[in-house]
């Protein structure tokens, strides 16, 4: 039972046996006393008989010595559980501090928590936001042609763009540039064709570029500026036709397969030297606080963004509707909307409906307008070939984006901005 007990209160089976060992031990100690015990006072007793001659001489010499003897008997009686007690407090001292030998079981105490370490993150080049995936952050963006017509709308995976750039086209519209990278939707569209302000877009942010098709005088220029090709005719396997839109709003692409095609074509799909956007908290103190933004490109484009301080972002409506991206089905949104300034010059060249097309130059240095976190900062945008734009105030201190997704506004001079 002594064992059961022991085991249970965290003394090994093999503590428990010692145990039940160091008991028989004492036991047969103690037997052994009482025998010599009972020996000594037999061997008394045959003594008093040979010395005392008469019955009641003996009986008394008997009962002196017997009292005496009987009380030597109870100090060993006394001191043998004594000394068994000492024995087995010694016995449990040594199994609680000593190791049992040939490896027997102990009681281990318990491993320190070793805190791990903490993870290494990466940041995303066109958002800003931390990501723990080295790989990824080195993905080339994919840059899509995405169509903003009222046939159009809504659109899908616009809300998973990390950067949209809004540049007028012919006709009053507006079309979308939208730079995938931190996302990448199994679907978007409608896609649409390309325009001149593409060949600075793209190489601005290394992208492969897809698109439906263009004008000829497009088609030469992309060629030309060497812009990696991932159109509708050069990568149809990825490309689609919906059913629920007529043509030619019904083009839509699966963009998670586009970095496999292009690796197949032999084009570049990782880069160590994509060029950031700027990120970081506002050291400024000239701005003025604006809730709402009304811009028109001079058409049909009535276009609106409202800051909403409980998300965190600027909601989109266009028309007096909100656009919603079918995709989430939910408001398009972004953290940033920065609008630039831009020189539109009208080409020769004319749409299929006969309106004029435009050559966009997003190089060189312009006035800007960023709005972020409610407020609007009055700067100027600053780019080349290579570089996407850089945002600075007027002593030429930079004007860092809020970490999210970015709308850029490419304004015509005739168009025109308001804010509440």
């Amino acid at each position: 039972m002594v064992a059961a007990v022991l085991s249970e209160t965290g003394f090994g089976p093999d503590i428990s046996n010692a145990w039940d060992g160091t008991v028989a031990l004492a036991a047969s100690s103690v037997a052994i006393v009482r025998q010599q015990s009972k020996k000594r006072q037999n061997e008394t007793n045959m003594k008093a008989r040979s010395n005392y001659g008469i019955d009641m001489g003996r009986a008394n010499g008997i009962s002196c010595v017997t009292g005496g003897n009987t009380r030597k008997a109870r100090v060993a009686r006394l001191c043998v559980p004594i000394i068994i007690l000492a024995m087995l407090l010694s016995f449990m001292g040594g199994c609680r501090t000593s190791a049992p030998a040939g490896g027997g079981s102990t009681r281990e105490a318990p491993a320190p928590v070793v805190p791990a370490p903490p993870q290494e993150t990466f940041t995303w080049p066109f958002t800003g936001e931390e990501t723990g995936d080295p790989f990824a952050v080195r993905n080339v963006p994919l840059s899509v042609k995405i169509e903003n017509s009222e046939a159009a709308r809504p659109q899908t995976g616009l809300n998973a763009a990390d950067v949209v750039y809004e540049t007028m086209v012919e006709g009053g519209e507006t079309r979308f540039n939208c730079i995938f990278q931190s996302r990448l939707p199994g679907e978007v569209g409608p896609v649409r064709s390309a325009r001149l302000s593409d060949l600075w877009i793209v190489p601005q942010y290394q992208g492969l570029f897809f698109y439906s098709g263009a004008n000829v005088d497009v088609v030469r220029r992309i060629k030309e500026a060497g812009l990696p090709d991932m159109s509708h005719s050069a990568a149809s396997a990825i490309y689609h036709r919906v059913s629920f839109r007529a043509a030619p709003h019904n083009l839509y692409l699966k963009l998670n397969g586009g970095h496999d095609i292009a690796s197949a074509k032999g084009m570049t799909v990782r880069s160590d030297k994509l060029s950031p956007l700027d990120f970081g908290p506002i050291k400024s103190d000239s701005s003025v606080t604006a809730s709402a933004i009304t811009l028109n490109f001079g058409g049909r484009s009535n276009i609106r963004w409202d800051w909403n301080a409980e998300q965190g972002v600027y909601l989109r409506s266009q028309g007096g509707k909100a656009l919603m991206d079918a995709m989430e089905d939910s408001q398009v949104r972004a953290k940033n909307v920065a609008v630039l300034y831009a020189d539109y010059a009208q080409q020769p060249t004319l749409d299929p409906a006969g309106s004029p097309t435009y050559d966009t130059t997003l190089g060189g240095t312009g006035k800007a307008v960023l709005f972020r976190e409610g407020n609007k900062y009055e700067c100027t945008w600053t780019a080349d070939r290579n570089t996407p734009p850089k945002l600075t105030d007027a002593a030429g201190n930079p004007i860092p984006l809020n970490p999210g997704r970015s709308w850029f506004e490419v304004l015509p001079a005739r168009g025109s901005l308001q804010t509440e």
